[in-house]
């Protein structure tokens, strides 16, 4: 799985798996002050406003930019911000949002036209199944809507990942960047209209205060830490190396993310869903490296028929070398 990735590699991607468990404790704590939603466009507000004065536009349409900012920014976190909210464990809900990679692959599936081989179906059937499993156990706990509510927004994760792959960006860290550019005005006019100017007046005038400064420090960690950092590494480290050896690691996600809900929250799942939890990133797992040996077969094929004379190299639909290769929060 990691092998070809030197050390210091390695040890940078385990770096960001740290950095991106670790933000759902911060998005738990910026929640304890801030509306959801609301919460959602200060996040990406104050990206975009920096991102607008010093970072190049990506050379990419304008339509995937939207798409990728609708889906992986607003649905996204519209849901998973609005879950956590509505009492999904932090810890959980890192698990939970892992969910997008099936996703995404099915989608890729239907929607683009993709490759699946037989192993990547199994990976998203093992992953469905453990999904499922979380989600009985959620249910017998009264906790089904904030799970569906995480559920959901792993789904738009996934389709801001479909329009994140036609946008081919030559600088992937700029349209991370410029993403949080489409998020801000969306969100603040739904906070507006389902929270009201009330709830984020209130929320405001206490903010500046001693009991506030976790969630501004959690605020700043989301923007700074988990968005700047994290995907800055991630980035750097994909552009060096097959998205197929990199994006395991992200599977260390909701590793930190629990243990370390475990530590500060004192939050304990239960026993079905660690397992639940355990088939879900088996599934993740077997499903990247299905992808990387379904992307090989269909070099192989298209090696073979340019020996022949036949198809053209652009006749043949290529695998991603993305396969279901994940970014983080």
């Amino acid at each position: 799985m990691t092998q070809g990735l030197p050390p210091l590699h390695r040890a940078l991607a385990c770096v960001v798996a740290a950095i991106w468990g670790v933000n759902f404790l911060a998005i738990h704590l910026s929640l304890a002050q801030f509306p959801p939603l609301f919460l959602v466009a200060l996040r990406f507000a104050l990206l975009a406003v920096p991102t607008l004065l010093f970072v190049p536009r990506p050379q990419v349409p304008t339509r995937w930019l939207v798409g990728y900012g609708l889906g992986f920014g607003v649905l996204q976190f519209t849901f998973l911000y609005t879950g956590m909210a509505a009492g999904m464990p932090s810890g959980l809900a890192s698990l939970v949002l892992q969910a997008s990679g099936p996703f995404t692959l099915v989608l890729g599936a239907l929607l683009l036209g993709e490759g699946v081989g037989r192993r990547q179906w199994l990976g998203v059937a093992l992953a469905a199944v453990g999904m499922l499993v979380v989600g009985v156990s959620r249910a017998g706990v009264a906790q089904l809507v904030p799970y569906v509510l995480v559920l959901l927004g792993a789904l738009g994760w996934a389709l801001g990942n479909l329009s994140s792959r036609l946008a081919a960006p030559p600088n992937p860290l700029h349209l991370t960047l410029w993403m949080s550019v489409v998020v801000p005005v969306p969100m603040l006019a739904l906070s507006l209209a389902l929270e009201g100017q009330e709830a984020i007046g209130r929320s405001l005038s206490t903010s500046f205060t001693a009991e506030a400064a976790p969630a501004w420090a959690g605020l700043a960690y989301t923007v700074l830490v988990g968005t700047v950092v994290g995907s800055g590494i991630w980035t750097w480290l994909l552009a060096r190396h097959p998205a197929g050896v990199v994006g395991p690691f992200s599977m260390l996600v909701p590793v930190v993310g629990m243990a370390t809900a475990g530590l500060v929250l004192h939050e304990r799942p239960t026993l079905v869903e660690v397992a639940g939890g355990v088939v879900v990133v088996a599934g993740v797992l077997l499903g990247a490296s299905g992808a990387r040996g379904a992307g090989a077969a269909v070099r192989r094929r298209e090696r073979r028929s340019r020996e022949r004379g036949g198809l053209r190299p652009s006749t043949v639909r290529r695998v991603p070398r993305s396969g279901w290769a994940l970014r983080g929060r």
